[in-house]
């Protein structure tokens, strides 16, 4: 009698009582490797405690955040749940969000100018650092 598991999003098969998962498997899930729920961190506001917990992952939440917005239909999320998300980066994080977003489609910042303009004001002296 087998059984299926699906342990860190690795699919195991056990057999009898032995599950057959090496450790390999049981090792953690790299952070570019994990899927990112950002429909549900924009839908709460939050960002679970200690989820950004290097700059390295911040950039790589940042990267994708701006990937995901750019790619979802219109009314996915509204400008309030993307501010309130991104309130809880780093001051450098925040400008890199922008930074990636211009570059990725400069089109786009017109449509989050309101959003764009309310960050800007704030860390005007970390645009030239």
């Amino acid at each position: 009698m087998s059984s299926t598991v699906l342990y860190h999003g690795v699919l195991a098969i056990g057999f009898g009582s032995t599950l057959g998962v090496t450790s390999h498997q049981q090792q953690a899930v790299p952070f570019a490797a994990q899927s990112i729920p950002f429909d549900e961190f924009l839908a709460s506001g939050k960002l679970p405690d200690g989820y950004l917990n290097s700059e390295y992952v911040a950039r790589q939440f940042v990267e994708r955040l701006v990937h995901y917005i750019l790619s979802v239909p219109a009314g996915s999320y509204s400008m309030s749940q993307l501010s309130q998300l991104l309130e809880q980066l780093d001051p450098r994080a925040q400008v890199f969000f922008f930074k990636r977003l211009k570059e990725t489609s400069p089109d786009c910042l017109k449509d989050f100018a309101s959003l764009y303009y309310g960050f800007m004001n704030e860390f005007h002296s970390l645009l030239f650092t």
